[in-house]
């Protein structure tokens, strides 16, 4: 049965000629009628040139809203010279950050020096485009000024020569304490180079200074950037932690004439635990023992926690980032999953807390990864986890006058544990082994922190709160080789004095996978994959939200949105089969994707939605089929990197609905969602 929160998603991000109700099972001869079938609505599509030509480096993308540049929107995809074609705008200067090949670079950062423009700015955008050929798993990398983590992305996966490319932009304005000053600039890239993994990654960085017109979305960037990571800086290494292994902790002097604080938290599952949304419970890990082995366990639920003097101050439920190698390969090219390109932070206000941090002496700041235990009928909150998450932090300070001293009232803390459900049940064969396996797992929490913050200005109540959902109804089938994931994260934060903020998301994910590997170790896997993403932030939030993209101020345009609101769902099938030497490997993909991003205008009490980028893609084999973007603002905005073919909509026909228990037994060895990935995830 299809999940329900494909419907409200639709619902969220309006009727789409891509909707999901279109299930398709494409076969290639239905695939070719359509590709040849007469244009009747000629000017609904375009596809990119890249696309088209075969000698070309395959273009791949993430779906995302436009940033701000020196002259309006700048779409994800445009190239770093289309800039210089703009219509006048801002003034502005760029600057080459890093030109640099990863081979094999594990332990192998690129390390460089950065000076600050000459010219003024109070904006700044990266660019970031990559060229790769070859064989090679995607990888994660991290980028650091000094000990500070400040953006966190991951590759596609290259295909043979002509290779793939790809460009994301990113908004940077938010370190621009950072910018302002020299840096040692840190990139870590960890990649692996041999006869079998050939493809290197050639990475191009470079950023563009701006001073802008146009008010920042909220509070103006931070005074000051506090790192919380391993703080390896000096030694010209990353700076993350690898947890469980590590401990996350440092100890932290704080300015003493802060008014206002907001810790951010980067942290993702890799190797065993990139796919930890669909692990099941710690007492059903030894189900298919006698059939596939071991099942991963602790739990298909992560909660990543941030503490003060061993207090909590707030948690965050990670979004489920499926790399470009996940579930399976042919699934994300050329359009990526959600986030892949450019990894999320989750903020936790700590400005209750200034009364403590502002004492004069040393605190200590700690971020732990947890999973859950179980003893068959309850579970409870552990910090046994699977090997590894890759975790840093820092803290964002708002300064008031040199020499003011901020006090008040310690924090009070209602951070009961959580309260969690579980279901388990197993179906046996005639000769009682274990056939199918369901579980659901159910968790919530409410965390709330309340201090009374006095600085120059008086005395005020400061507070910080979440409530959030969590739903897992999960089915290994078919002795083990088959897997279903159906889990919704649901969220909702607000933060209230000095500064106003509130944050509403839903993680949906659906997943569907059958792994079978013959007696010679080949690898087939047949894979659905469908996720989405609702995320409404309004008041003053750390990071750029895209709303700065479509604020002009000599047409005053838009400057009544108090929020921004991205909806967006993206659904894929996929094949792929993997020789048992790993070196041959083929596949075939389709995949979907509607985006949706808007602001928020108060009338009257009443919110009403302001759509202000629209984009709506579909890809079958490496070949977007369909791609139609609308941008709803004034003036010119710079197009995508050559020109752009019309190409019909397609239709898919209906795809038959399968239960979890209407598959036949398979025998061969249990492959989990990452087996194929694990020599990549290995830090040599």
């Amino acid at each position: 049965m299809r999940p329900p929160w494909i419907a409200l998603l639709q619902y969220l991000v309006g009727t789409s000629a891509l909707g999901l109700e279109d299930q398709h099972e494409l076969i290639s001869s239905e695939l070719e009628h359509e590709l040849l079938a007469p244009q009747d609505q000629p000017d609904r599509a375009v596809l990119a040139e890249g696309h088209a030509w075969p000698e070309a480096p395959l273009e791949c993308i993430q779906v995302a809203q436009p940033v701000r540049g020196p002259s309006g929107p700048v779409l994800q995809g445009t190239a770093i010279h289309s800039l210089a074609g703009e219509a006048p705008g801002e003034p502005c200067c760029s600057m080459l950050l890093m030109e640099h090949s990863f081979g094999f670079s594990y332990g192998k950062p690129f390390v460089g020096q950065y000076q600050p423009p000459g010219c003024d700015f109070d904006r700044v955008i990266m660019n970031f485009t990559v060229t790769s050929a070859g064989r090679q798993f995607d990888r994660l990398a991290l980028m650091f000024f000094n000990d500070t983590e400040v953006w966190r992305t991951s590759t596609a996966e290259p295909k043979p020569s002509p290779g793939i490319v790809w460009t994301y932009w990113k908004d940077m304005t938010q370190y621009l304490s950072l910018w302002k000053a020299p840096q040692t600039l840190i990139f870590d890239l960890g990649n692996l180079i041999n006869d079998k993994y050939t493809g290197s990654f050639n990475c191009t960085l470079t950023a563009t200074f701006f001073k802008s017109n146009v008010a920042h979305h909220g509070s103006p960037p931070a005074d000051l950037v506090i790192p919380i990571s391993a703080r390896k800086g000096a030694t010209g290494s990353g700076s993350a932690w690898t947890v469980p292994q590590q401990q996350a902790i440092n100890t932290v002097s704080f300015p003493r004439n802060a008014v206002k604080a907001v810790f951010s938290v980067s942290a993702n599952g890799q190797a065993s635990e990139e796919f930890w949304w669909s692990n099941v419970l710690q007492s059903d890990v030894a189900a298919f023992n006698k059939t596939v082995g071991l099942l991963p366990g602790l739990s298909p639920f992560r909660e990543v926690q941030v503490y003060i003097d061993d207090r909590l101050a707030g948690a965050a439920w990670p979004f489920p980032v499926v790399f470009t190698g996940g579930v399976s390969p042919s699934l994300h090219r050329p359009v990526v999953g959600l986030e892949a390109f450019d990894l999320r932070e989750h903020e936790v206000d700590l400005s209750p807390w200034l009364p403590l941090l502002c004492d004069g002496n040393d605190h200590t700041f700690r971020i732990r990864v947890v999973g859950l235990y179980d003893d068959k009928n309850s579970a409870f909150l552990t910090d046994r986890i699977g090997d590894y998450w890759v975790v840093t932090g820092k803290i964002f300070v708002w300064l008031d006058e040199e020499g003011s001293v901020t006090t008040g009232r310690s924090p009070e803390i209602k951070a009961p544990e959580p309260a969690i459900r579980i279901s388990h049940e197993t179906r046996q064969n005639d000769s009682w082994i274990n056939e199918d396996l369901t579980y659901s797992l159910h968790v919530q929490r409410n965390i709330s922190v309340k201090g009374e913050v006095t600085t120059r200005n008086g005395s005020r109540t400061s507070a910080w709160a979440q409530a959030l959902a969590y739903t897992n109804l999960g089915a290994v089938a078919s002795f083990g080789n088959h897997y279903i994931n159906n889990m919704t994260i649901t969220g909702a934060e607000q933060a209230q004095g000095p500064r106003f903020y509130f944050s509403v998301y839903s993680y949906p994910l659906y997943a569907n996978s059958s792994h079978i590997t013959s007696p010679t170790n080949n690898l087939t896997i047949e894979a659905e994959l469908d996720q989405g993403l609702y995320l409404e932030i309004r008041g003053d939030p750390v990071f750029p939200t895209g709303l700065e993209a479509f604020t002009t101020t000599a047409r005053n345009t838009n400057q009544s949105l108090v929020g921004s609101r991205v909806a967006t769902f993206r659904t894929g099938q996929a094949s792929f089969y993997q020789s048992g030497d790993g070196r041959h490997s083929s596949g075939f993909g389709s995949t979907r994707q509607h985006f949706c991003f808007g602001g928020i205008k108060s009338e009257g009490g009443s919110s009403v939605d302001v759509e202000l980028y629209r984009r709506d893609m579909a890809a079958v084999n490496d070949t977007v089929i369909f791609d139609e973007e609308k941008v709803s603002v004034p003036g010119p905005i710079p197009s995508h990197n050559g020109s752009r073919h019309r190409q019909q909509k397609h239709r898919y026909p209906e795809r038959e609905q399968v239960g979890p228990f209407a598959f036949a037994p398979a025998k061969g060895k249990h492959v989990p969602w990452g087996s194929i990935e694990a020599e990549k995830r290995h830090h040599l």
